[in-house]
């Protein structure tokens, strides 16, 4: 196992020999593995002997080190061996990590809530079982399993989210409340069987503060204005735009969040319910009884509330009451695949609403999409040539300089280039004239978008990327889509 480029290339196999305690303490990094020995690189500042010893009584097995700088062990530890910022704080914590480990699951929730995961892919192949967590959306390759251990795993995480343990042939949610270690937070739990098992995706549910508080989801000033001017009408409809995984749901909370008060009743039905929030009345769609996003909108009409929420408007009939209960005095959220806020009024056409009702009926249209930020630590300043902009986007505002993900990371940001993510947003408030243009049937509406000094997606990405936070690479799809 090679250095190369000053970086150390470490197969899943090898990581998972030694838990993250181990690897911090001695400073090591796994090279080679046999029956009889094994092989780590090991900070050149470490007492090889001293090492050396412990581990031989770890692994009952003949022990090499191979001494390496320390900035290349470092890199390793902090790219392999990460560390969330709660894990840093509490650096004496032991977490054993290994599948032998009665605590697996246990350890595995708690290893993934410290980097700030919010997914666990747990998947079965022909010749090899593996773990993957998600990290600022993007997933990557943790632990393998062995093929005898990865049913039992499966069985042990369906008892935990209290599902059938017997049936392997259908798809199966659930949810497993976790608390441990002062931390209290709900998982959702997706069994779906596969040629070669079962696969299973545990979603980490975050209710903090900070994840939950409007202001911090990426708004610009007057994009929020805009939105919150919405949110206080006494009805109308306010739809959500974006393709899943933009972030939709956790705005939808923290808007919900904001609004929740004794003297309203809110009343929500979704797929499923993400996160409960005290004082809302929220409800799941059972589709195997019935129990839809209409037939559930349609009994809650006779509910007395003041607030709905509807997690996604997916057929006609959810549209039509939705419209109905706008219409009837009621505060109505929900969410739309659509590319664009504009494009809101062209989804609820196909689905046969009326125009003249959409111009009835709609509040404020959103869009909005999720990018990663850079590493403020180790971004790379380039001069910027438009020529790297797609051919059909023309920004508005200048920019001279611009940066990029350093190639290798640092360890603020775990060697990753990329720590966290923010949202970007195009909110469109429905005036008088925007009405008009609804009911007539008249779509193009880029003059008055201009007047009314309506930012788009693609404009707002740009600002982000203007202002350093985050790369081209991570706007450009926004970009192109103009």
């Amino acid at each position: 196992m090679p250095e190369t480029n000053g970086n150390i290339a470490l197969r899943v196999e090898l990581l998972q020999l030694i838990n993250r305690e181990q690897a911090w303490e001695y400073k090591i990094i796994p090279k080679n593995s046999s029956e009889k020995e094994m092989t780590f690189y090991v900070d050149e500042n470490a007492d090889n002997i001293k090492v050396q010893k412990k581990l031989e009584l770890s692994f009952g097995k003949s022990i090499r080190l191979e001494k390496t700088s320390t900035s290349v062990i470092q890199k390793a530890l902090g790219k392999y061996y990460r560390k969330g910022e709660q894990e840093r704080k509490r650096s004496k914590e032991q977490l054993d990590i290994s599948f032998e480990s009665d605590d697996f699951l246990t350890n595995l929730i708690t290893e993934a809530k410290h980097l700030d995961s919010s997914d666990i892919h747990v998947e079965s192949y022909k010749d090899r079982c593996r773990v993957r967590i998600r990290i600022d959306g993007v997933l990557t390759e943790r632990y393998t399993i062995k093929q005898k251990d990865y049913a039992g795993f499966v069985n042990k995480i369906k008892v935990d989210a209290e599902l059938n343990v017997s049936e392997r042939r259908l798809p199966q949610d659930g949810r497993i409340s976790f608390n441990k270690g002062g931390e209290e937070f709900d998982i959702r739990v997706s069994v779906t069987p596969n040629q070669h098992g079962e696969k299973v995706v545990m979603r980490l549910l975050n209710t903090g503060e900070e994840f939950l508080n409007i202001d911090k989801l990426g708004f610009t000033e007057q994009a929020l204005k805009d939105y919150m001017a919405g949110v206080k009408k006494p009805h109308g409809i306010i739809l959500i735009s974006g393709p899943t995984g933009s972030g939709k749901s956790r705005t939808l909370y923290a808007t919900m969040k904001l609004i929740n008060s004794e003297d309203v009743n809110i009343q929500t039905i979704e797929d499923p319910v993400e996160i409960t929030l005290s004082g809302i009345n929220q409800a799941q769609v059972k589709d195997e009884i019935g129990y839809t996003f209409s037939s559930a909108l349609r009994t809650f009409l006779r509910q007395d509330p003041d607030i709905l929420m509807v997690g996604e408007i997916r057929d006609k009939e959810t549209a039509a009451l939705a419209i109905q209960a706008s219409l009837t005095g009621h505060l109505v959220l929900s969410t739309l695949h659509t590319n664009s806020a504009w494009g809101i009024i062209s989804r609820l056409k196909d689905l046969g609403v009326e125009p003249f009702l959409i111009g009835d009926t709609l509040n404020t249209a959103v869009a909005q999409r999720l990018v990663r930020l850079l590493c403020e630590h180790c971004k790379v300043s380039e001069k910027f040539n438009t020529s790297l902009l797609p051919e059909n986007f023309h920004p508005a505002i200048q920019v001279k300089e611009h940066y990029t993900a350093h190639p290798e990371g640092c360890e603020h940001c775990d060697y990753r280039s990329y720590k966290g993510r923010k949202g970007i947003f195009e909110v469109i408030p429905i005036d008088t004239v925007l009405r008009k243009k609804i009911k007539a049937g008249d779509l193009d509406v880029s003059e008055r978008l201009k007047e009314m000094d309506i930012k788009s997606l693609a404009d707002n990405a740009f600002e982000l990327f203007a202002s350093g936070e985050t790369s081209l690479d991570q706007i450009y799809s926004i970009l192109s889509d103009v």
